[in-house]
């Protein structure tokens, strides 16, 4: 089974309704801030190509960098 088709939630104690996949909010956070994948990854340090991986599901993000992304989603200006 490939990554894309298996892409566990990052809560699993999450309700099913409220689990977001760790694809998912990588790529919404990015979309909800405007900024493309280039300027996001520049804007807030992350590694262009480990966000690539990230939006493609090929790789998962750690805790620290969910709780980042959960940051940036919610107070953008405060990680700038």
């Amino acid at each position: 089974m490939s990554a894309h088709s298996m892409d566990p939630a990052i809560d699993e104690a999450a309700a099913p309704a409220q689990a977001y996949s760790a694809r998912t909010l990588v790529r919404a956070v990015r979309w909800r801030s405007g900024l493309s994948a280039q300027q996001f990854a520049r804007v807030y340090h992350i590694d262009p190509d480990r966000l690539d991986a990230l939006e493609h599901g090929d790789a998962r993000p750690d805790a620290a960098l969910t709780a980042y992304l959960r940051v940036i989603d919610h107070a953008p200006d405060v990680v700038r």
